[in-house]
């Protein structure tokens, strides 16, 4: 659950925006689970003065009546503590919500002492990151870098980036880490069941022969036999989690994951409590099982669901430290670098972000994808992309006949030559375009850029067809309604002309109201940084 109904089941009450500054806060052991009756101790930094209070029975304290400045809050009990966060008070902000978690004080006290292990090994504590995830806050006003057409760049990038699927060659990107039906078919097993309906095993290995398939509604039923008959069974119980997850229904995949016996937590078990946490809306929880399924396992898959959560909760630099580890140890993983093409992006380093798409594109110059980003950064970057345009050409001579690629070498050759005005480039520019729409009939953007191409040549009235016939694809096209609307002034149709700049200012309304209740929704991380005299950073 979220943070912030996590203290309101703590505290009694849910967390209110008050004229008090106070911190508030929960105290979990490793497992998640709230601790009562653990001294937690507060700190303000310049006063040196501290206050101490205990939790109550549901791991939730609180800390009112306080001055504005930075703090440092810490928790302990029984020897076990947690790490020191750092947190700032000030008005009008609400208040402020801190996720102590308790772990063995040795095992804070030794992070640099051991040396990291190999690759195939587990994450050392010495491998640790630079930064630790402390809270969540509204992301209301989205400070992002760069104009605004490169923030929603960024936010688009980011909601395909974590959608992106692993490699044929790579890992398999499904939980399912205990079924063990082979290649045995499904009427053999089946037969199998038939004969034994009440053996948990038979119901299991067909359940996981539905999970493998991704036919979640057939699986459950028969996981949820075989974890009836079998109690003690953590598999099933991991099985049956991973089906209702998949299945959407992520109560009750949180629910079989809390069965699993201390034995049974994998690096895969943390990886799908982090998949459930985020989809019930606790990335706060999620991200740190990430971190955890990373620690175990540092495998392609582990580090990308770690790298994305931070980049979805718009903790950017972290993202890009995750990623880069994970482009480090996996260096033909494709998505791996895309998505640090992303989190590159969305720090504004711009031209290191087209590299690194650049690079994804070379492991496998058939895949549409890092083209498609690419494609997309240098529209909304404020100059042309080094590597861009020699590699959307190269797309482009590999698969002539593809819509997407005449349309993105054509806007990467404007973008990059087409200032210059040379009547050479703008024919070659206006043939690709043309060449998009007749492979793909539905591509709006090209008709677009055909109108654009027209309106610079003053031929108003070719420029509004174009226009026209985007509009007609793609209704809700602003851009073209409002390029329309200009075209329309310049050839005399007033009137048309006004209805079209109407409709783009009621399209952008309606746009920006659903991309400010996007930001609204999700959580932006409070990141801690290391070192004396650090705060909590937004990013």
């Amino acid at each position: 659950m979220a943070l912030a109904n996590q203290m309101a089941i703590a505290q009694g009450l849910a967390p209110k925006i008050s004229d008090e500054l106070t911190i508030q806060g929960i105290v979990v052991d490793v497992s998640g689970k709230p601790v009562g009756d653990a001294l937690v101790r507060l700190e303000h930094k310049d006063v040196r003065s501290s206050r101490e209070i205990r939790t109550n029975a549901g791991g939730g304290f609180t800390f009112s009546s306080l001055q504005s400045g930075n703090y440092t809050v810490e928790a302990e009990k029984s020897g076990l503590r947690s790490h020191l966060i750092e947190v700032i008070a000030m008005l009008p902000r609400g208040p402020q919500l801190v996720r102590l978690v308790l772990e063995d004080s040795r095992g804070l006290q030794s992070d640099s002492s051991t040396p990291p292990n190999t690759l195939n090994d587990s994450m050392e504590l010495a491998d640790k990151p630079d930064f630790t995830i402390a809270g969540i806050t509204d992301w209301t006003a989205a400070g992002g870098h760069g104009s605004d057409s490169s923030l929603r760049t960024s936010e688009a990038l980011v909601r395909e980036t974590v959608t992106l699927k692993p490699d044929a060659k790579g890992e398999n990107a499904t939980n399912q880490a205990s079924f063990n039906s082979g290649n045995e078919s499904e009427s053999r097993l089946r037969e199998t069941l038939a004969s034994a309906p009440g053996n948990p095993e038979a119901n299991h290995r067909l359940g996981a022969f539905y999970l493998r398939e991704g036919r979640y509604s057939e699986a459950i039923p028969l996981l949820r036999i075989a974890a009836d008959l079998e109690h003690e069974n953590s598999n099933y119980e991991y099985d049956l989690a991973a089906a209702c997850k998949g299945a959407g229904d992520y109560s009750q995949a949180r629910e079989h994951l809390q069965k699993l016996t201390p034995d049974r937590e994998t690096a895969d078990s943390h990886r799908l409590r982090g998949e459930v946490d985020e989809k019930l809306g606790d990335p706060l929880a999620a991200v740190h099982e990430f971190e955890q399924a990373v620690r175990m396992d540092p495998s392609e898959q582990n580090y990308f669901e770690w790298g994305s959560e931070l980049l979805v909760h718009r903790a950017v630099w972290q993202a890009q430290e995750i990623f880069q580890r994970g482009a480090k140890a996996y260096s033909k993983s494709e998505r791996m670098l895309a998505a640090l093409g992303a989190a590159l992006f969305a720090g504004a380093l711009y031209e290191e972000a087209a590299l690194r798409f650049c690079d994804a594109s070379d492991l496998n110059p058939g895949d549409p994808e890092p083209y498609v980003f690419m494609g997309k950064i240098e529209m909304a970057a404020p100059t042309a992309l080094n590597c861009v345009e020699s590699k959307l050409e190269k797309f482009h001579e590999r698969q002539p006949g593809n819509a997407t690629a005449n349309y993105l070498y054509a806007v990467a050759l404007l973008k990059e030559r087409g200032k210059s005005a040379d009547p050479m480039v703008l024919q070659q520019v206006e043939s690709l375009l043309k060449n998009a729409v007749t492979i793909d009939p539905k591509c709006s953007d090209a008709y677009l850029q055909l109108g654009i191409l027209h309106s610079s040549r003053n031929d108003y009235g070719r420029a509004a067809g174009f226009y026209e016939e985007a509009i007609e694809i793609n209704p809700k096209l602003a851009e073209a309604h409002y390029r329309l609307g200009v075209a329309y002034d310049r050839i005399g149709e007033r009137e048309k002309a006004r209805k079209e700049f109407q409709i783009h200012d009621e399209i952008k309304k309606s746009e920006a109201a659903v991309v400010e209740q996007e930001r609204r929704d999700i959580k932006q991380f409070l990141v801690v940084l290391p070192g004396p005299g650090t705060n909590p950073a937004v990013h």
